[in-house]
């Protein structure tokens, strides 16, 4: 298979004649893959589904589409944990179904970004069976991070790094004879060992598995774990418990190292030996926004997700701060700046923002998300939130699937509730997902909040989001480029660009403002009186000026 890149990729929004890359503006759609469409009557959505709801992306008007992994794996962390870089899981489909659906994307004028997964392998990928093979000190552990244990006969992990998923980040292996042996490293599950970057075949292995995929025509990789790949020297202790409150707080010694920034220079150089504009993207957690935009330096990666803003307090306050900070950071690395509000591994922001009260959490959504399009740079729709969709928080334990969630100290294990399948039509589960189940249950609320029931419904979650990627596509001043604050009210936020005013307000009472242009789009209904405009409460409006 070879690359086939498509003439009719359309431009991201803003200038279509901009000539610094179709990233800097780009809205791309995050396909979490076993829960976007399952076309063979499984319960678990695969490349097919997904290339049968093509349509539905292009008409929606984002401008490319991000996979989460579909290699082969044994499953144990909803596959990023992978046994075969170069091979679709049979749940997902063949090579060729991948191959077909960046041809059909193409078509579309849509683009396709796939997850690669360089931290860890899988426990069951052909290396690690071989480093468990291999003898203490042997060539085949030299891919991964093995370790003799600390205490009188090694029975102690190499040093205290903890698990993002709770517990020690080393497991003791067995020996042949069946005595117990070294530790291996592995910062998520245990069945996801950490490769060891100093080796010069891992890295020439992931040139190669990158010129595969890019080969086959993907536009670019989100790259998971982006900050973790090199770990300090010689392991060295962190001196706390609970690490894994301290990621994007603080740099550790197997986060955020130096040394990742070596590896992802000479990726974007490889990247850049292709046609077509193809793109990196950081998964990366930082302690602060100017270390985050050190991934996004010229000869780094084109764009490194905002996980501040995702993080951020609703309020006008912090969100302004975070707004503020983020462009500056980026801007002194002449990057764009990339927003996001959910993912899937994160609570839903409609959920989020309403801190229990549901209608509260989707009007702040609603706000939030035209905030999010109208701020300069690209941002991220994860799957569903177009739909309004909140977060699953009553799932029995029993279906639950996150590795997370059956371990201690860790994340707080509700992944789950963030992936549930998407609705697209009925009145009955798995409305529409697929001829059969859905590998999560389905709340038999989301019959309303279907692609179905919200289609052609000017007041819905759909249709808004409908709305303003089609004007942001429009609008000459959205996009990349520079934006100013002007006076607000405490508690509203109100910046204007080229042709165009965005005001947002965060609290619990409306506010009376000037008009200040005239109105294109807003969350709740509008009051004119003369001059003066009342703005609702946890509401955004979009004006042309």
């Amino acid at each position: 298979m070879t690359q086939h890149l498509a003439p009719s990729l359309r431009p991201a929004a803003g200038d279509p004649a901009r000539a610094d890359g179709w990233w800097r503006s780009a809205v791309i759609y995050q396909v979490y893959v076993r829960s976007f469409a399952d076309s063979d009557g499984d319960g678990i959505g695969d490349l097919r589904g997904i290339r049968e709801r093509l349509p539905y992306l292009a008409g929606l008007g984002v401008d490319a589409l991000w996979l989460t992994p579909f290699y082969a794996s044994p499953q144990a962390d909803g596959g990023y944990d992978v046994a075969d870089y170069r091979a679709v899981d049979p749940l997902f489909g063949q090579l060729s179904d991948a191959d077909d659906l960046v041809r059909e994307a193409h078509r579309l004028g849509l683009r396709v970004i796939v997850d690669i997964v360089p931290n860890h392998t899988s426990d069951q990928h052909a290396w690690f069976k071989a480093a468990l093979a291999d003898r203490p000190e042997g060539t085949a552990r030299e891919r991964y991070h093995f370790r003799p244990g600390r205490g009188a006969s090694g029975e102690l992990p190499p040093n205290d790094w903890e698990s993002v998923f709770g517990g020690p980040a080393w497991t003791r292996t067995t020996d042949a004879d069946g005595t117990p042996g070294e530790w291996y490293l592995h910062l998520f599950a245990p069945e996801q060992p950490d490769l060891n970057w100093d080796s010069a075949e891992v890295r020439a292995e992931f040139d190669s598995v990158l010129r595969f995929w890019l080969d086959l025509g993907v536009d670019g990789f989100r790259i998971d774990v982006a900050h973790g790949m090199v770990k300090a020297a010689g392991l060295p202790d962190i001196g706390h418990t609970e690490q894994a409150k301290l990621i994007g707080a603080q740099v550790l010694p197997f986060f955020d190292q130096d040394g990742v920034h070596e590896i992802h220079r000479a990726w974007r150089r490889l990247l850049e030996s292709y046609p077509g504009e193809r793109i990196g993207v950081a998964e990366a957690w930082a302690p602060t926004a100017e270390r985050l935009a050190l991934y996004v330096r010229p000869d780094e990666l084109h764009q490194a997700f905002n996980f501040q803003f995702l993080t951020c307090d609703w309020g006008a306050e912090p969100m302004r701060e975070v707004i503020d900070d983020s462009l500056a950071a980026t801007l002194s690395v002449g990057a764009p700046t990339t927003w996001v509000l959910s993912n899937h591994d994160v609570v839903r922001h409609a959920t989020r923002y309403g801190a229990g009260d549901d209608e509260l959490g989707l009007r702040r959504a609603r706000a939030a998300a035209l905030l999010m399009l109208a701020l300069p740079g690209s941002a991220y729709v994860y799957q569903g939130e177009e739909l309004g969709l909140p977060e699953v928080v009553d799932l029995p334990d029993e279906v639950r699937q996150d590795p997370a969630f059956f371990r201690g100290d860790g994340q707080d294990g509700t992944r789950d509730g963030c992936r549930v399948p998407l609705p697209w039509s009925g009145e009955a589960a798995p409305f529409g997902f697929g001829p059969g189940g859905s590998w999560l249950p389905q709340p038999g609320a989301w019959a309303g909040l279907s692609v179905e029931a919200q289609s052609g419904d000017p007041r819905s979650t759909l249709e808004l989001y409908r709305s303003a990627l089609t004007l942001r596509r429009e609008l000459p001043g959205l996009g990349d480029g520079e934006m100013t604050w002007l006076e607000a009210p405490e508690g509203v936020l109100a910046f204007s660009r080229p042709g165009f005013v965005c005001t947002l307000n965060t609290l619990g009472d409306e506010v009376a403002l000037p008009v200040p242009g005239r109105p294109l789009l807003a969350t709740e209904a509008l009051e004119f009186s003369g001059g003066t405009v009342r703005i609702p409460s946890n509401s955004c409006v979009w004006w042309a000026v």
